[in-house]
C-alpha cells in the first residue's frame, strides 16, 4: 500500500512536474524581482549619493567663489581707521558668525534657494513664479493654453483662502503690477552692479598681497596688476567657462582648506580667546561701546555675507541638496576659521588691520596663498559675470531689456551664455571704479550698499513667494519677514552713513540701469497695446474674398507679429499699399512665458485663420527665458514641420469635431506624432479622447466610436483635400519664403508731458537705435526680409 501510494506520488509528480516546476519559479521569481529590485535601489542610492557628493564639489567653484574671497578685505572694511580696543575685534568677529549663520545659512541656503524656478534662481525667476500664480504681468499676452505646458508649474488655492485674497490684492491694480515690476528691476540693477564692483574689490584685494612682502611698491602699481587681471578676465569672457571651468571648484576647494587651516593654525598660535565670539553677548558690548563709529563699521561687517546674491543666481545646474552641503561641510566652518584665525591675530598685532589677511599667513606659505587667492578671486569674478549675463538674459525675454546679441557658449550646458554688449560695458565700468578709488574701503562702501538692496528687494519677493506659492501659515512669513527685515535694515541704515564714501557708485549705476530698462519696458508695452487695439477684424479680412483683394503670387509670406490672436495692423498697412500678397500667410508670433524653457516639442501653436481657400495660417512659438534662439537652429523649418502637420491633424478630424479650428499643441508626445502621421484610416487609441486647444478655444473630441466612425466615413475625402494643400504648401514654399517684419516707430504725442517726451522721444528712440534688430534675434536671413515702417503716438 505504501509502495504503491509512493508510486501514485511519483507518477502524479512526474505528470505534475511542468506545472509545480512553473510553481516553483513563479514562487522563486518575485523573490528573485525583490532581490534585483533592492539591489539596484541600494545603487541608484548610493549612486545618487555619489552623485549628488560630486555635484556638492562643483558648485564650490560656480556658487560660493565669491562669498569665499570676502576675508580678503572685510576686517579691513570694518575698522578703515584702526582698531581702538582689541575688545572690538571680539565684537566685530561675533557679528561676522552670526551675520554668517542667519543670510547665508538660514535665510538663503535653507529657504530662499528653494524658491527656484526649476532650478533656476535669481530675482527674475521669483518674479516667473509670482507671474504663473497670479496675474500680475504687465504686458497681458498670456493665455490659457500656456498653462498647459509640462514646464508651466503652479499650484491652485481655495477662493477664501489666504493665498487667494493675496492674488486678488495683487491683481486689482495696475499700480501694484508696475510696484512689484519695478522691485524686481531694482534688484536685478543692483545684480548688475555687483558685476562691476565684486571683480573690482575681490581682484584688487588679492592683488594687495603684493605690497606685503614689497612696501616700497605703490599703490599705482597694484592698481594697474588689478587692471591687467581685469581686462584678461573680461576679454576671455567669449571663450566661455566650458573649458576650462572644471578648474574652478579644485581652485575654490584648495582656497577654503587654505584659509580654514591658516585660521585654525593662528588661532592656536595667537590667541584661543576669540572663541568666545561664538557668544552673542559681544554683539551688544560692542555696539554700545562703539556708538556711531560702531554703527557705521557693520557696513564692513556686512562684506562678509556679500556673494549669496550670486550663490542664488547661478543655482542652475546644481540641485539644493548639493549647495546645502556644499555650505555646512566646506564653505561655513572654513569662512568661520578664517575670520576667528584673522580675529587672534588681530588681537595681537591691531597696527596689520589693512593687510590683515596676508599678514596672517606663515611665511614659509605666502606666494602660494598668494597665487591661489588672485586665482580664487578670479573665480569668483567670473561667477558674479556669469551671473550678471544669466539675469540679464532673463530682463531680455520677458521684455526690460533692449535687444542684445546672445552668444551660447557651451554644447553640454543651457545657461553658459556670454553677451558681448555688456561684457564691454562692464569691463569699462570695473576699470573706472578700481583705477578711480584705489581703495578697498570706498569700492567696499559701494559694494556693501549693492548688496543690502539686493537683499531686501529678495526679502520682499519671498513673502509673495511663500503666500502664494508655499502657502505658508501666516506665523511663519511674519517670522521670516521679522528676523530678514530686522538683519537688513540694520545693514541698510549703516551703509546710508557711507553714501558720500563710495556708497553712491551703485546707486548711480543701478538709476541708470533702471531707466533704461523701465522705458524699454514702457515702450514694449505701448506697442503691444497699439497692436492689441488696431488689430484688424475677421469679417474685414473674410469680406475681402479668397484674393484678399490683391493678387496671390506664389510663395509664402512670414508676418511676425506680437500678437498672439487676430489680424495684427501691419498686414492691413501691408494690403493697402503693395497690390500684391503670397499665396500663403502665416502670422508668426514669437512669445516668451514666465517659465524657465519650453521642451521642443511643444514649441509651436498652429491655427488656420478664415476659410480653408485663403491659405492663411497663425504659429505661435513659445520660449521660455533660458532657451536661445541658436543659428544652427532652423527655425524656418521646424515651422513648417509644424504647419504640415497641422494640415495633416485637421485633415484626419475634419467631420470629427464640432469646430473646423485646430492646432499643433505642444504636449504631443513623439508617439502622438508617429500616430498622427500614420497612413491608416483607424485612429490610434492615444488619441481617442485627446483635448486639442486652439488660440482662441479648447475643443473636446467625440468619443472614440463616434470619432473612428467619422474618421472611416470621412478618410477617403479628407485624404484627397489633405495631399491638395500639403502639396500646394509645398509649392509655395519651393516659389521662396519671405520674412515680413513691422519697423515700428513710437512718438510721444504733442500733449504729452515733458518726461514722457523724453522718455519716448529720445530714450526709447535711442534704445532702439543701438539695439539690435529684431530679424537678427530671430536669425532670419537679410535676403529675404521685408520691413513695413509705420508710426503711431502714445
Amino acid at each position: 500500500m505504501e509502495m504503491t501510494s509512493r508510486v501514485e506520488v511519483e507518477e502524479e509528480g512526474d505528470n505534475n512536474k511542468g506545472s509545480m516546476w512553473d510553481l516553483d519559479q513563479k514562487l522563486d521569481q518575485p523573490m528573485d524581482e525583490e532581490a534585483g529590485r533592492l539591489r539596484n535601489t541600494y545603487r541608484e542610492k548610493k549612486f545618487s549619493q555619489l552623485l549628488l557628493l560630486r555635484l556638492a564639489f562643483q558648485s564650490l567653484g560656480v556658487v560660493y567663489g565669491d562669498l569665499g574671497t570676502s576675508p580678503l578685505y572685510v576686517f579691513y572694511n570694518t575698522f578703515p581707521h584702526g582698531i581702538k580696543d582689541p575688545e572690538d575685534v571680539i565684537g566685530a568677529l561675533s557679528l561676522i558668525i552670526y551675520s554668517l549663520t542667519l543670510i547665508p545659512l538660514l535665510k538663503y541656503v535653507f529657504i530662499v534657494c528653494r524658491a527656484n524656478d526649476n532650478g533656476q534662481g535669481g530675482t527674475f525667476a521669483l518674479y516667473s513664479l509670482l507671474c504663473r500664480h497670479a496675474n500680475v504681468r504687465t504686458i497681458p499676452n498670456q493665455h490659457r493654453t500656456d498653462e498647459e505646458l509640462t514646464t508651466y508649474s503652479r499650484s491652485t488655492f481655495h477662493e477664501q483662502s489666504f493665498a487667494a485674497k493675496t492674488q486678488r490684492w495683487l491683481e486689482r491694480y495696475v499700480f501694484r503690477k508696475n510696484a512689484l515690476l519695478i522691485l524686481v528691476l531694482v534688484g536685478t540693477c543692483m545684480v548688475i552692479g555687483d558685476g562691476i564692483l565684486t571683480p573690482a574689490i575681490s581682484v584688487l584685494s588679492a592683488s594687495g598681497g603684493i605690497k606685503v612682502n614689497h612696501p616700497q611698491l605703490s599703490n599705482d602699481v597694484v592698481t594697474v596688476v588689478a587692471v591687467v587681471i581685469l581686462v584678461g578676465l573680461f576679454s576671455m569672457q567669449h571663450y566661455g567657462t566650458d573649458k576650462v571651468g572644471w578648474l574652478f571648484a579644485p581652485i575654490v576647494l584648495l582656497w577654503f582648506l587654505l584659509i580654514g587651516g591658516i585660521g585654525l593654525f593662528n588661532i592656536w598660535k595667537y590667541d584661543t580667546g576669540v572663541l568666545k565670539a561664538f557668544s552673542p553677548v559681544y554683539i551688544y558690548k560692542y555696539l554700545r561701546k562703539g556708538g556711531k563709529d560702531g554703527w557705521t563699521s557693520l557696513g564692513g561687517i556686512m562684506l562678509s555675507i556679500t556673494g549669496i546674491e550670486a550663490l542664488f543666481a547661478d543655482l542652475a545646474h546644481f540641485p539644493v541638496a548639493a549647495i546645502q552641503i556644499a555650505f555646512t561641510v566646506v564653505v561655513f566652518p572654513c569662512l568661520l576659521l578664517a575670520y576667528s584665525g584673522q580675529a587672534a591675530y588681530l588681537m595681537q598685532n591691531t597696527d596689520h588691520v589693512v593687510d590683515a589677511f596676508y599678514r596672517s599667513i606663515p611665511q614659509s606659505i605666502y606666494w602660494p596663498v598668494f597665487i591661489v587667492a588672485t586665482a580664487a578671486a578670479v573665480v569668483a569674478s567670473q561667477a558674479t559675470i556669469s551671473a550678471t549675463f544669466s539675469i540679464i538674459k532673463q530682463a531680455l525675454a520677458l521684455g526690460c531689456f533692449p535687444r542684445v546679441k546672445v552668444v551660447h557658449t557651451s554644447k553640454k550646458f543651457l545657461g553658459q551664455i556670454y553677451i558681448p554688449d555688456m561684457n564691454w560695458i562692464l569691463m569699462i565700468l570695473c576699470i573706472c571704479v578700481t583705477a578711480g578709488f584705489q581703495n578697498q574701503s570706498q569700492i567696499g562702501n559701494a559694494y556693501g550698499t549693492a548688496v543690502v538692496i539686493v537683499m531686501l528687494v529678495t526679502t520682499f519677493l519671498m513673502i509673495l513667494i511663500m503666500l502664494l506659492v508655499w502657502r505658508c501659515h501666516w506665523i511663519l512669513v511674519v517670522l521670516f519677514t521679522g528676523l530678514s527685515l530686522v538683519v537688513e535694515c540694520t545693514y541698510f541704515s549703516a551703509v546710508l552713513f557711507k553714501i558720500d564714501q563710495g556708497g553712491w557708485v551703485p546707486l548711480v549705476i543701478a538709476a541708470a540701469f533702471l531707466i533704461i530698462m523701465y522705458v524699454w519696458h514702457y515702450g514694449t508695452l505701448k506697442r503691444y497695446e497699439f497692436e492689441m487695439h488696431s488689430k484688424v477684424s475677421m469679417a474685414w479680412i473674410v469680406g475681402l474674398g479668397p484674393s484678399l483683394g490683391l493678387v496671390r503670387v506664389p510663395g509664402i509670406g512670414l508676418v511676425y507679429t506680437e500678437l498672439a490672436s487676430g489680424v495684427p495692423h501691419i498686414f492691413s498697412h501691408f494690403i493697402t499699399n503693395l497690390p500684391a500678397i503670397h499665396s500663403v500667410v502665416v502670422f508668426v508670433c514669437v512669445k516668451y512665458l514666465p517659465v524657465y524653457t519650453v521642451p521642443e516639442e511643444e514649441r509651436f501653436l498652429v491655427k488656420r485663420i478664415g476659410p480653408k481657400n485663403f491659405h492663411m495660417f497663425r504659429c505661435v512659438a513659445r520660449y521660455g527665458y533660458k532657451d536661445l534662439h541658436k543659428k544652427d537652429d532652423d527655425f524656418e523649418k521646424k515651422l513648417f514641420e509644424s504647419l504640415f502637420l497641422f494640415v495633416r491633424l485637421e485633415s484626419m478630424m475634419e467631420g470629427f469635431s464640432d469646430s473646423d479650428e485646430y492646432s499643433l499643441y505642444g504636449q504631443e508626445t513623439e508617439r502622438s506624432r508617429e500616430a498622427l502621421l500614420n497612413r491608416n484610416g483607424n485612429m490610434s487609441p492615444s488619441l481617442a479622447d485627446p483635448t486639442i486647444s486652439s488660440i482662441d478655444s479648447i475643443v473636446q473630441f467625440k468619443s472614440p466610436s463616434q470619432a473612428n466612425l467619422t474618421v472611416r466615413s470621412s478618410g477617403q475625402r479628407s485624404s484627397q483635400a489633405e495631399v491638395d494643400e500639403r502639396e500646394f504648401l509645398n509649392n509655395c514654399r519651393d516659389a521662396g519664403v519671405v520674412h515680413i517684419m513691422g519697423n515700428t516707430v513710437v512718438r510721444a504725442r504733442r500733449d504729452s508731458r515733458f518726461y514722457k517726451k523724453i522718455a519716448v522721444d529720445y530714450i526709447y528712440a535711442f534704445l532702439r537705435k543701438i539695439c539690435r534688430e529684431n530679424s537678427m534675434i530671430l536669425n532670419v536671413p537679410h535676403e529675404s526680409l521685408l520691413n513695413v515702417g509705420q508710426i503711431f503716438y502714445v
